[in-house]
């Protein structure tokens, strides 16, 4: 049976560091699941837009060889139910995040995983505002 590896992200100015994690934590299994947030749940959460819609992100994340599913995450309440829902063995995420989620431990393995260094979109975005 293939093991399903489940993640999310928001995976705004698509950057090497969020190549590096997909790529990471499909190796964690067969086929690797990953839940792109909404444009109104990215709002909510960084406190401002995308700055490319839920559906560019998505076709982004799709293209990728080590990525074989994408869905919208629509509310970070139904973390749970995503993962039923996909049939997620494992829920990977980046160590930013570590001990959130632990909580789902009953329903499928979780581990985290060290970020890349130096980058993320908020810098990214900082840089090319200057």
């Amino acid at each position: 049976m293939a093991k399903k590896v489940l993640t999310f992200g928001t995976f705004d100015v698509f950057h090497v560091g969020h190549l590096r994690i997909l790529e990471r934590a499909a190796a964690f299994g067969d086929r690797l699941v990953v839940g792109v947030s909404t444009d109104a749940l990215n709002e909510a959460k960084k406190g401002r837009p995308p700055v490319y819609s839920e559906g560019e992100r998505s076709e982004i994340i799709r293209a990728l060889s080590c990525v074989d599913e994408v869905f919208l995450e629509e509310s970070l309440e139904l973390k749970a139910d995503y993962i039923q829902r996909y049939g997620a063995d494992i829920l990977v995420m980046g160590d930013d995040w570590k001990g959130k989620f632990d909580q789902f431990s009953d329903l499928c393995e979780v581990a985290y995983l060290p970020r890349t260094p130096a980058i993320s979109t908020t810098e990214v975005i900082e840089k090319i505002r200057v």
